[in-house]
This record gives C-alpha cells, sequence and structure tokens, in this order.
C-alpha cells in the first residue's frame, strides 16, 4: 500500500460550492457536510453553494465550511486506498489534520472550529485588520519593515505566517500593515498582496477571541493522533494531547510556521504528498521545497483532480 502525507489549507482557499461535488458522488463525505449540519443548525452544504464570496469570506462560516470541505475531500480521496503516515494543516487546517488521525471526533471538530471562527468574528468586529503576503523579502527584511511600522503609526502589525523563505505574511492593524507593505517594497520585495481574508489572524489582535476560544478547546476529547500531526506552531510532531491543547490555544495569535512544518512533512518520505481543499494552496509551496526530490504533490478538489491522483497513482505503480 502506498504510503501519503496530507495537508490542509486555511482560510482564504474557500471558494463558493466547495465540496459539493464530491459530496454529491460520495456518501462518505456527503455525511461530513451532513453531520457538521446538525453540530452548526443549519444547512451548510446550502449555505457553502448560494453564498457570495464575500459572505464565505467571513470568519464566521469560512472556518467551519472549509474544516468540513476539506474532511469531505480527503473521505473521497481515502477510497482510493492510501496509507496516510503524516499530515499537516495551515492554519486551523490542522484540526483536519487531527480529525482524520483520529485525534478528534469529526463533529466535536466542528464544534471548536465554529467557536474559534465566531471568537475571532467577533474580536475582528472590535478591532478590524488586514493580512496581506510580501513576496520576495526574507524573514529579516519582513521583521524589520514590521518593526518600522509599528514605530511609523503607532499601531500593531507583526509577521503572521512564514509560507516560504521568501513568502511572509504581516497581520495586524490595516494602517500597519499598509505601511508594513511600503516598507517592505523599499527593502525590496518584489511585490505585496491584501489576503482574502477578514481579520488579522495570527495576531495579537486576536487577544480577546482567546477566551471563548479557550472554553471550547478545553471542554474537547483529545486522543493522541494514530500517526504523526505536525504542529503549525511548534513545526514538529506532537508528542501528548496536553501539546496539542496548548498549541491549539497558542495558534490563535502565534505566527504559522508553514515552512519548517512543511520541511518536516516531506523529511517523512510519503509516497505521495496530497492537499485536500478547494484551492490549491500549499501544493506548489511544497513542490518548490529543496529537499522534495521525486516525491509527486498533487491537488484534490473535486472529481476531476480526483482522477487526476487516481492516475497519478497507477502510473507510479506501474
Amino acid at each position: 500500500m502506498r504510503t501519503a502525507g496530507f495537508i490542509f489549507p486555511g482560510q482564504g482557499s474557500q471558494t463558493v460550492g466547495m465540496g459539493a461535488e464530491l459530496a454529491a458522488n460520495f456518501v462518505q463525505s456527503r455525511a461530513c457536510f451532513d453531520l457538521a449540519s446538525s453540530v452548526l443548525g443549519y444547512d451548510l452544504l446550502e449555505r457553502v453553494n448560494n453564498a457570495s464570496p464575500d459572505e464565505l469570506k467571513e470568519t464566521r462560516l469560512s472556518q467551519p465550511a472549509i474544516f468540513t470541505a476539506n474532511v469531505a475531500i480527503y473521505r473521497a480521496v481515502e477510497t482510493l486506498g492510501l496509507k496516510p503516515i503524516v499530515s499537516a494543516g495551515h492554519s486551523f487546517g490542522e484540526y483536519c489534520s487531527l480529525t482524520i488521525a483520529d485525534a478528534i471526533d469529526f463533529d466535536q471538530a466542528v464544534g471548536v472550529v465554529n467557536e474559534r471562527g465566531q471568537a475571532m468574528g467577533e474580536a475582528a468586529d472590535v478591532t478590524p485588520g488586514l493580512m496581506a503576503a510580501v513576496i520576495g523579502l526574507d524573514e529579516a527584511g519582513v521583521a524589520e519593515s514590521c518593526r518600522r511600522a509599528r514605530e511609523t503609526t503607532g499601531l500593531r502589525v507583526d509577521l503572521g505566517n512564514l509560507n516560504t523563505l521568501t513568502q511572509i505574511v504581516v497581520s495586524g492593524d490595516a494602517e500597519a500593515v499598509e505601511a508594513a507593505c511600503e516598507i517592505a517594497k523599499e527593502l525590496g520585495a518584489k511585490r505585496v498582496r491584501i489576503l482574502n481574508v477578514s481579520g488579522a489572524w495570527h495576531s495579537s489582535l486576536m487577544e480577546p477571541a482567546m477566551p471563548r476560544f479557550a472554553r471550547a478547546v478545553d471542554a474537547v476529547h483529545l486522543s493522541m493522533p494514530i500517526f504523526s500531526v505536525i504542529s503549525n506552531v511548534i513545526a514538529k510532531p506532537y508528542t501528548s494531547v496536553a501539546q496539542i491543547r496548548e498549541c491549539l490555544l497558542a495558534s490563535l495569535c502565534a505566527h504559522v510556521r508553514w515552512h519548517e512544518t512543511a520541511l518536516a512533512l516531506v523529511a517523512m518520505a510519503p509516497d505521495v504528498i496530497i492537499e485536500c481543499g478547494a484551492s490549491e494552496v500549499l501544493a506548489p509551496m511544497i513542490k518548490r521545497l529543496p529537499t522534495i526530490g521525486e516525491i509527486p504533490v498533487m491537488h484534490v478538489a473535486d472529481i476531476a483532480t480526483l482522477h487526476d491522483l487516481q492516475d497519478a497513482m497507477g502510473s507510479l505503480a506501474g
């Protein structure tokens, strides 16, 4: 049996109708939406199919919707008979990893992710912010951009996501983020791009969300994963339930160490790495890692891309 590493994107990966085609063709995928709907108290599949892009971007809906769609896609991929040996998720995409590794039940994960979205939405309502990707400047340069922006504006901005060595997201107050982007360009960044999210995630602006979110995390039952799940907070596989709980809490304000997390996943040498999500966000970053070697990296979002994976696995088997 071929081994696989599974990766799951977070906010910004959402698309209208995500997961719907697979839910219409795989009972396992449809069951994800049905169970999520029973937890949330509304028809999630109907909402995903009919929401506008702006509605779907709002964190109160996007988090449970992306989580459910990601796992629904995985359940369809699971029918191909690959053996998962490692998984990682970007931001709250990690809840998908913990779910498929039996560290948390699906229905409890939906509830926690929903509470996370609600708490973060409330925090964003009180203190709106921005996130922006800085391309072509290293961590030291982006950190310096943030430092200068804090000095000139008196507002908050810091590193949010360390996606690659030269693709780094900043997060904070809108004016400070915009200032950091301008400074980053002066320091040599090739370009900057405001992200398709509704708040300043992974920054100190999310501190007001912590009490509500902490109650949800404290109440959920967690187990050790049945295969390796790499935390995007510490960029290492989890070694205890207490560590999982601690990192889930910390992830609300801590920056995402995705580059290191991806390196740790590739080091476990699965036969294939598969991104399960509506948009191809993480797979291109994995493909550019110097350690990727000959490991194929695929993305599955619908029937067509599932067939692409199936064809690729057949070619590898041959």
